[in-house]
């Protein structure tokens, strides 16, 4: 089976699953309502650590130009619809999610 990651924009979820199986389920930040969160599939392209500016600790890019899961410097955002489009976790969960997934991992965001 292959890992991919479920995210909810009205949940502030984002569950990472093998085939059937929840491994995991992480909060999550996400897109405001003028710069929404897209929705769709896509795939991870590419993993970079520490970006620098305020992508935190990683950067897990999405085959959407530009747009990707990411750290945070800015933990009480947390739960919130505060980003550009992006998806923003605490940097302790994004560092276990990239170490976790292959890139190619498929990424379904819906509501």
């Amino acid at each position: 089976m292959a890992k991919w990651i479920d995210v909810s924009t009205t949940k502030h979820q984002l569950k990472l699953f093998d085939g059937n199986k929840l491994i995991k389920t992480y909060p999550i930040a996400v897109g405001k309502m003028l710069t929404p969160t897209p929705y769709g599939n896509f795939a991870v392209i590419n993993k970079q650590r520490n970006p620098g500016g305020p992508f935190g600790v990683m950067w897990i890019g999405l085959s959407k130009p530009h747009y990707g899961i990411h750290g945070t410097n800015n933990p009480s955002s947390i739960g919130k619809n505060v980003s550009h489009g992006c998806i923003r976790m605490h940097n302790r969960d994004v560092l276990d999610l990239a170490r976790r997934i292959p890139i190619g991992t498929r990424v379904v965001i819906h509501r």
